[in-house]
């Protein structure tokens, strides 16, 4: 059985990564998230069909994320490398094109089997998202088959429910009333 994460410290990570322009390489660590919120999620692969409507849809949420004092970072268990070629080839040739976010590479998979998303026997990792409070506790994690997509608009009402400090009921969304205790 899986360990559980939620309520505990996210486990460190320290990538290289690609700018979402794909003309920078850097490094990305759990320490750069001090302070804000973050949505770390994993994808299956590079040039694959799935994952590039995920990213893509992030992407173009980027700005709301960014009003709610969160980043959102991307990974894979694919190469910087891979990642630059993806991010400049053009979409019509199933490219990603540029992303308001940095991709991460997890080349060694440890970061993947440390949240818990490697399928160690094909060596990529499912589709799961994880919501990062400021201080580093581990608030959130969804985990799903790699067929099927993950939705940005469920992403944001979580996140904004987890950042409205109350209890929200099923089907909350911000600007409603948290529960009384």
């Amino acid at each position: 059985m899986a360990e559980r994460l939620v309520g505990k410290a996210a486990p460190f990570f320290e990538m290289e990564t690609v700018s979402g322009d794909g003309q920078q390489f850097g490094k990305v660590s759990l320490d750069d998230y001090k302070g804000k919120w973050l949505v770390f999620f994993f994808y299956p692969m590079d040039f694959t069909f799935v994952c590039p409507t995920e990213i893509r849809a992030l992407s173009e949420a980027y700005d709301e994320f960014k009003n709610l004092d969160t980043e959102v970072l991307g990974v894979s268990v694919d190469s910087k490398y891979t990642h630059k070629a993806w991010v400049t080839t053009p979409l019509a040739d199933n490219g990603l094109g540029e992303l308001k976010f940095p991709l991460a590479s997890d080349i060694t998979k440890s970061v993947a089997r440390d949240y818990g998303v490697l399928i160690e026997e094909e060596g990529v990792a499912l589709r799961g998202l994880f919501i990062i409070d400021p201080e580093g506790e581990l608030k959130y994690q969804v985990v799903n088959h790699n067929d099927v997509g993950r939705s940005v608009e469920e992403t944001l009402r979580v996140l904004q429910a987890l950042q409205s400090g109350g209890l929200c009921p099923m089907n909350w969304k911000p600007g409603q009333k948290t529960l009384e205790v």
